[in-house]
């Protein structure tokens, strides 16, 4: 079994490089595009950066609902990108600049309010479901989550959309155009949504063996492993925008992926598969820790509007304590089934 086992290991970095590779096709054709057509750079980060860079977890949920019929594991990968977007990657960006990284009042009001929205959007879904579609005979509290409930966090995403579509009207650009060929720039763009694609469903499949033959929860796997794999494209983004003093980009790109990936990709799951059942007890403390790993970060970048390096350790240790904290209820797990 462990020869079985090193093969996915190696297939999931082979996968995890592929997905990095083929992300960055992906971002580099969106913000040509993004610059191409005029949008303001918040709007860059939080809508079109955040979307390319999301599409590997949009990939996950899609590929385990239909591949692996464990939509668990998808959903555990979202937690697990976000608490991971929000703690390490402004860290890291943080970090990798000389100076404070800087935000403004658009990016802390708006996107980090409306993105701390979207997390009590996604609780009240789940309680709707565990209220109105309990399911039974399960040892933990649990609730279907229906196509009509995932219509609540899609409807709240097309808010956001026309928010920022408001600030795109408003917005006059005079950004240089030339060089950017928008047809090649379409063609990065498809043949990195493919190389994803392909990238993921192997991934998907190697992290399903491997929490199987190791009784280890498709969502701990999700939250853990998959969560790790598909976020590293984000954190090479907002890296990158952040070395070119491009602070706002770098966070809001943060911001707006974790959005996205809450209110679209756990939803676009649930309306393939039709429904699915969510253990709620679960994954409610997850959401509790992405509460506070979201105010942490919200009460830094208000400290005078910037990150400091000081603060951005400050966030890669809290990070730490959450892998700490899922590796001890892993742990748990693993001895209730052990046999007695």
């Amino acid at each position: 079994m462990m020869a079985v086992l090193a093969v996915d290991v190696i297939i999931i970095l082979l996968a995890t490089g592929a997905i990095w590779v083929g992300s960055g096709w992906l971002e580099n054709a969106s913000e040509r595009l993004a610059t191409y057509y005029g949008l303001p750079e918040v709007v860059q980060g939080s809508i079109v950066t955040a979307v390319g860079s999301s599409f590997p977890e949009l990939a996950t949920v899609v590929v385990a609902a239909i591949t692996v019929d464990s939509l668990e594991l998808g959903v555990g990968a979202i937690v697990g990108s976000a608490v991971f977007n929000i703690l390490v990657i402004p860290a890291l960006a943080g970090i990798s600049t000389a100076e404070e990284l800087e935000a403004n009042r658009a990016l802390v009001y708006k996107e980090a309010l409306f993105y701390m929205l979207a997390v009590s959007i996604l609780v009240i879904t789940f309680s709707f479901a565990v209220i109105y579609n309990p399911v039974d005979g399960t040892a933990y509290l649990a609730g279907e989550v229906t196509r009509p409930l995932a219509v609540i966090p899609l409807g709240m995403y097309g808010l956001y959309v026309f928010i920022q579509y408001q600030d795109t009207a408003d917005h006059d650009s005079d950004v240089d155009k030339t060089g950017i060929t928008v047809g090649r720039q379409w063609g990065l763009l498809a043949a990195g949504l493919a190389v994803i694609l392909v990238a993921v469903e192997r991934l998907v499949h190697s992290v399903d063996v491997i929490g199987t033959s190791l009784d280890v929860p498709a969502f701990i796997m999700g939250v853990t492993i998959a969560a790790a794999a598909t976020s590293l494209p984000d954190a090479m983004v907002s890296v990158r925008a952040a070395s070119e003093d491009r602070g706002i980009t770098a966070l809001a790109n943060v911001l707006g992926s974790n959005t996205f990936d809450l209110l679209v990709a756990i939803p676009v799951g649930v309306m393939l598969v039709g429904s699915t059942p969510i253990n709620f007890s679960m994954a409610i403390p997850m959401f509790g820790v992405l509460t506070l790993a979201t105010i942490m970060l919200f009460t830094a970048l208000r400290t005078d509007l910037a990150l400091s390096v000081v603060e951005s350790y400050g966030l890669l240790a809290a990070y730490v304590l959450f892998v700490l904290w899922i590796v001890l209820e892993t742990l748990d797990v693993a001895v209730d089934l052990l046999p007695t």
